[in-house]
């Protein structure tokens, strides 16, 4: 034995024994099966539900309120596109808000603006007040979808966090699914006033029911308000090319939804469909299939990694556009399916990455990411329905098209991105 070993263990025997390290603290955010999660967890799926179901109240409405203003789809579209525009200009003012006065309470007097402008909807007297009204309702929500994702942020611990954002964004799927089976039935019997003026009473029940569920955050810590503080973190986000992509992502995969709903309505009523309201609110029903593909993202991400989820969300909204061209009802229907199961899913993995990415300033970077989005919903409103105008259904879906080659070029650029670090990380 080298002598060197047995003088390094006289060494070794004569020092101080160091003493053990203090136990890392145990992680106290929420996770699933634990405390509070079950609660904060129906609270966001019932505050998406609200969300949804108010902002996209008028979209199945469309062919009625073209009819009793005497306009064409582009002009009624309008009420889609004031409310997500509002909320697209306004996400960033309200996400600063929360940073400064706390998540719950941002998303609180959020719904108690937007559910209280709700009921006066109905009462609109012509096209122009019912776009601002709608515009005023889409400003008041801004302040739910970033503060939600920075709430789940700040208060679910990181392995479930994709799944927590998957159960917000399925509460999305559902009210905007049962918005809009709802009005059609009771514009059926009723007219559109009395649908969304149900829709506004619905997203009272679900915005007190939202207040008494969600846990008080515990992760919160209050920011500044100050504008220069504000811009810093804007532009620290604008500059993270990851960001960008995903915010452009957003945008895409929301120009293709808001443009086949906005104009499906007008498509089906016409040959050789011919349905009725009550069926085309119906055919909102496929919603329930972005429920599902939402709250799974999370293991879809797990399997095929980010940009493979994306890949396949994108390859599945671009089947579905393909065959809703088709002139057979169960193919229309086929094709929704797929738009609405790829789309939600598509927005469940974008939105999730943004909060993942963002180590700083989570409040800002979700709340570009739902601006991105909203004006995303609000071109394919308007584009979407010019479209259709111009060239039938194949227009809309040729838009759509183009936004999902768009999505799939980004996601490239991003895989082509990650390699070339890799490689220098490597080298």
């Amino acid at each position: 034995m080298p002598a060197s070993t047995e003088a390094s263990t006289r060494v070794g025997a004569a020092s101080p024994v160091s003493a053990p390290e203090a136990p890392a603290a145990p992680d106290s955010r929420m996770a699933p099966g634990g405390p509070g999660y079950r609660r904060m967890s129906f609270a966001l799926f019932l505050a998406g539900v609200a969300t949804f179901a108010l902002l996209y109240s008028t979209q199945a409405l469309l062919p009625l309120i073209s009819g009793e203003f005497g306009v064409a789809a582009s002009e009624a579209s309008w009420t889609v596109a004031a409310a997500t525009g509002g909320l697209a200009l306004f996400v960033l003012p309200m996400s600063a808000l929360s940073e400064r006065f706390g998540r719950r309470t941002v998303m609180t007097a959020s719904l108690a603006v937007a559910v209280t402008v709700g009921l006066l909807v109905p009462f609109a007297p012509s096209l122009p007040v019912l776009v601002a009204l709608r515009a005023v309702q889409g400003a008041a929500l801004a302040g739910l979808p970033a503060s939600a994702t920075a709430y789940l942020a700040e208060e679910v611990r990181p392995k479930a966090l994709v799944t927590a954002i998957g159960l917000f964004v399925a509460g999305n799927s559902v009210g905007g699914m049962s918005g809009r089976v709802i009005t059609g039935w009771v514009a059926q019997e009723w007219g559109w006033r009395v649908a969304v003026g149900v829709i506004g009473a619905i997203a009272v029940a679900c915005a007190v029911a939202f207040r008494l569920l969600l846990p008080a955050p515990t992760h919160f810590t209050a920011g500044s308000l100050r504008p220069r503080v504000l811009l810093g973190t804007v532009r620290a986000h604008l500059s993270n090319p990851l960001l960008c992509r995903l915010y452009a992502i957003g945008a895409l995969f929301m120009t293709v939804f808001g443009g086949v709903y906005t104009v499906i309505g007008y498509r089906l009523t016409e040959a050789p469909f011919s349905l009725p309201q009550g069926i085309i609110g119906s055919i909102f029903l496929v919603y329930l299939v972005g429920t599902v593909s939402a709250s799974t993202a999370g293991r879809l991400v797990g399997r095929l990694g980010r940009r493979g989820a994306l890949y396949a969300a994108g390859g599945t909204t671009a089947t579905g556009l393909v065959l809703s061209l088709a002139g057979s009802l169960p193919l229309v229907l086929l094709g929704l399916v797929l738009i609405t199961g790829g789309f939600f899913a598509g927005h469940a993995v974008a939105s999730s990455a943004v909060s993942k990415t963002a180590t700083h300033g989570r409040a800002q970077a979700s709340a570009l990411y739902q601006s991105a989005y909203y004006i995303g919903s609000s071109a394919g409103s308007t584009v979407g329905a010019l479209a259709f105008h111009a060239g039938g259904w194949a227009g809309t879906v040729t838009v759509g098209l183009l936004a999902v080659l768009g999505v799939v070029s980004i996601t490239v650029l991003g895989t082509r991105a990650a390699r070339a670090q890799q490689r220098l990380a490597t080298a």
